[in-house]
């Protein structure tokens, strides 16, 4: 405690201290300029850094900046040279309007260390506005009664510039019957009079047209001109005449309606009508006059009719006139000089002229947050404007110069305890009573960009159906940066490799905004059945950091393919017709049709049917086998040849569909078999044997119904497990959706050899998987032996599909064909997390489907 009593003790002198030296530096940095308005973009100021003691090698190393009390910039400062030049146009009229002292405070600011400096640049006149008249030509009236000397006072012409530009003289054209006379009044304003030097004669010249001319004080100097209209009025001689020719009245502003503000007298000397007299403003009186103030036409009183505000207007000039009732009437003229007189009515204007937001939670006490600027349209110890904040916040308020203050960093901010400060900045008049108002700025604290975007799942796995249309969307990837702002923007791309030969980028694109995924190209599963690639996410901080994640695209098949028939051939070799015996009895084989579908699975599962079952005769097809049989014992009666067409169709949604058409010639003796096979509706291609093996394993699963349920009652009956294949020994038989009937990747191997013929052998078929799963790795067909007593002993059996990669068709259940296998009851079976609901078939007697339902299917493993 003692210790931070004698360190309060010392660093309060050494606090004010600095503040000492900060004040003299800041009251010491005023610099001057002057520039003409209208000045062109890039005209030369003057050498600010140089003026400033500043180098301007360092200015943009000190975070020079510079504030203007005004709303647009219309200085800048050239970082390089540290030049200040004209920015933009600068109108002195529009800016300061009749003011005689016209300029432009300027705040500069370096840090390192930190110092403002207060420039001014005064906006000289130049002579660019010519004196203007309120109209181009004025009509008076005058009686030929009126004696010479008559005065006739002329609405002056008005010059927007100041000083000798705005001095005025006026020019009357050459007449015989007018001159002109100018009087400076106390206001330094020029009055002009018409002066009758020669008495008129309305009889000889009933009007009088002349010209007036002002000229200012400018180097070229500007002219304006009116026209003077005269009409020579007889009769009334007399004009009415006020008691001054000149009213000077103060009033206080939001005075209340109706008050009095002056009551006119104006008196004529002649009698009579003559002498009644009616007030009136003058015909060029603008309308706010008439807005604010109302004059009784009998009496003379000036009353307020409207709001009077000296913010909006100072002093009003009003020419008022005073006209008698003669027949012929004659016109008077005085001036009202009100001026409107502030009251403390207006609250303080807070406005925040430069930001420094976000606040890096490293910044160092002193940093400047903001410059705020306070002004107060009242005038006085009313427009006197005092700032403050709240206490026990991290920052301070400096008063830099005039009205304007730095709200800068007192200590230490830390973003973890508090993210953002609202502050409250307060300004106060100094009227009786004052006035005040208050503005909030909010502070937020900036982080340091130290998380990489991170996506919710390691892997993103998505099925496509193959043939899909060019910018097809196939999934969405989304990162979550919790950093701040840029640190938290995330883009997207794809990380580049090749495909085959092909990169991967001519496959997929990535939106680098949204995440989205889309198809570039038509994907193929007979090519392409599984594609693998990383997607990066990089947020936009500096450094920027980034996350990856992979995606598994699986193509889905379609019934894209039409079956295929094989070119004509025959048994012997030769071509012609096929040669039936008529000895031949019922199931004699004559021949086979051979089509094979580039499809895979449910669209590669063809049969075969007579397209006209009435035209067959005593033959038939096997539906899944294409062999053609006589279904009874030939008779002369059935002729001596017979014309089958045979439609090949496969199981897709829909069906596609090849005929062939095969020629029977029936004879006493038996023959080599010739048949004839023609497709129709695609094109011819070389004899493939493999889909003989495919419609032999089809039949050989039919089969294997029969062994699942001597197995299912074996289980039920014995302790160990039994096998039976026909006569030969116990085999596993297992497909799935992926080991489909696409005949590319078909591959058959003899299981089961028994006594009959070739038929009877059982064929299994190895799973269609990408090619990264061969070599023994999961997802190979497996062949087990089983042992002396028909059981297989000690073995494993993972069959199916990468669980990190699959899931079902959204679309409707992935076909499986049936496993038979004989298990234990010991036997484990494992559900791999990543397959839902699947269908599994397989084909019994009398091409019966019979469906397996279950939630979990994929690896079997024995206990």
């Amino acid at each position: 405690m003692a210790l931070l009593r004698r360190d309060a003790l010392v660093t309060g002198p050494l606090l004010r201290l600095v503040l000492l030296h900060t004040a003299w530096e800041v009251g010491s940095g005023q610099v001057r300029y002057s520039v003409p308005e209208e000045s062109k973009h890039g005209t030369f100021v003057g050498r600010l850094a140089q003026d400033l003691g500043l180098e301007a090698a360092e200015l943009v190393s000190r975070m020079f900046r510079m504030v203007s009390s005004r709303r647009r910039d219309y200085f800048e400062v050239n970082l390089q040279s540290g030049v200040l030049f004209v920015n933009s146009r600068v109108d002195r009229e529009a800016l300061c309007g009749q003011s005689p002292l016209c300029a432009i405070d300027l705040e500069v600011i370096v840090d390192k260390p930190l110092r403002i400096f207060h420039v001014e640049v005064e906006i000289q006149d130049v002579n660019d506005n010519a004196p203007v008249f309120p109209v181009n030509e004025l009509n008076l009236f005058i009686s030929e009664s009126r004696p010479p000397d008559s005065r006739f006072p002329l609405e002056g012409a008005s010059d927007a510039d100041i000083g000798t530009n705005s001095l005025l003289t006026y020019k009357l054209s050459s007449n015989e019957f007018f001159t002109l006379d100018v009087q400076v009044r106390n206001d330094h304003n020029k009055l002009a009079e018409l002066v009758l030097k020669k008495a008129l004669d309305r009889e000889e010249t009933p009007e009088h047209i002349l010209l007036l001319t002002a000229a200012d004080g400018g180097k070229p100097e500007l002219t304006g001109t009116v026209q003077l209209v005269i009409t020579v009025l007889d009769a009334n001689d007399n004009a009415p005449v006020f008691n001054q020719s000149v009213y000077e009245v103060n009033v206080l502003e939001n005075t209340a309606k109706g008050t009095l503000v002056i009551k006119l007298n104006a008196t004529d000397l002649d009698e009579g009508t003559n002498k009644n007299i009616s007030y009136s403003f003058g015909n060029f009186v603008p309308p706010i006059v008439r807005a604010a103030f109302n004059l009784n036409s009998r009496t003379g009183e000036i009353r307020v009719k409207g709001d009077l505000d000296y913010e909006h207007v100072e002093l009003y000039e009003i020419r008022i006139e005073a006209q008698d009732k003669g027949h012929q009437p004659m016109t008077g003229q005085c001036s009202i000089l009100l001026r409107v007189l502030d009251v403390n009515d207006n609250a303080p204007e807070l406005a925040v002229t430069s930001l420094s937001l976000p606040v890096p939670e490293d910044a160092p006490p002193g940093t400047v947050v903001a410059l705020i600027s306070v002004s107060d349209r009242d005038s006085g110890d009313n427009g006197k404007v005092t700032c403050s904040i709240p206490p026990n916040l991290p920052f301070r308020l400096v008063s830099t110069f005039k009205n304007y203050h730095s709200l800068v960093l007192a200590e230490a901010v830390d973003r973890e305890r508090v993210s953002e400060y609202k502050i409250v900045v307060t300004a106060r008049d100094g009227g009786a009573p004052s006035l005040s108002a208050s503005s909030s700025i909010l502070v937020p604290i900036a982080d340091v960009n130290d998380n990489a975007p991170a996506f919710p799942q390691p892997i993103y796995t998505v099925f496509v159906r193959e043939n899909n249309p060019p910018g097809a969307h196939l999934l969405t990837v989304s990162a979550w940066d919790p950093d701040l702002r840029e640190n938290a923007l995330v883009s997207y791309w794809v990380v580049e490799r090749s495909v085959g030969e092909q990169p991967l980028s001519s496959y997929i694109s990535v939106h680098s905004e949204s995440g989205h995924i889309y198809a570039l190209q038509p994907l193929d599963y007979e090519e392409l059945q599984v594609l693998q690639f990383q997607v990066s996410a990089r947020d936009a901080g500096l450094p920027s950091l980034c996350g990856n994640v992979t995606v598994q695209l699986f193509v889905l098949d379609a019934n894209d393919n039409a079956p295929a028939v094989s070119p004509a051939g025959s048994v012997g070799g030769s071509p012609g017709p096929e040669l039936v015996p008529l000895s031949a009895g019922a199931g004699h084989v004559v021949g086979k049709i051979r089509a094979v579908d580039a499809d895979s699975g449910y669209n590669a599962w063809l049969r075969y049917e007579v397209q006209d079952p009435g035209a067959a005769g005593p033959f038939r097809v096997g539906v899944y086998s294409g062999e053609i049989s006589t279904r009874r014992a030939l008779e002369e009666a059935d002729g001596p040849s017979q014309r089958l067409v045979i439609l090949v169709k496969d199981h897709g949604e829909p069906s596609l569909s090849a005929t062939a058409t095969v020629s029977l010639s029936l004879v006493e003796s038996p023959q080599a078999v010739k048949w004839e096979s023609r497709p129709r509706g695609g094109s011819e291609g070389p004899l493939v044997d493999t889909n003989v093996s495919l419609m032999i394993a089809i039949c050989s699963v039919s089969g294997l119904f029969v062994l699942v349920i001597v197995v299912y009652v074996g289980l039920r009956c014995l302790p160990g497990p039994e096998v039976m294949c026909g006569p030969g020994k116990a085999t596993v038989v297992c497909s799935s959706e992926v080991g489909s009937w696409s005949y590319s990747q078909r591959q058959s191997r003899n299981l089961c050899v028994g006594e009959g013929t070739a038929k009877n052998d059982l064929m299994v078929f190895s799973p269609n998987f990408p090619h990264f799963w061969e070599n023994g790795e999961a997802g190979k067909g497996q062949i087990f032996t089983p042992n002396a007593s028909g059981q297989v002993d000690n073995w494993k059996l993972t069959y199916g599909i990468d669980d990190s990669q699959v899931t079902p068709s959204p679309k409707g259940p992935v076909t499986y064909l049936n496993c038979a296998f004989d298990l234990k009851p010991k036997t484990t079976l494992v559900a791999n997390p990543m397959i839902n609901y699947q269908n599994i078939y397989y084909v019994g007697k009398g091409n019966k489907r019979v469906v397996y339902k279950f939630k979990q299917v994929i690896d079997f493993i024995k206990g």
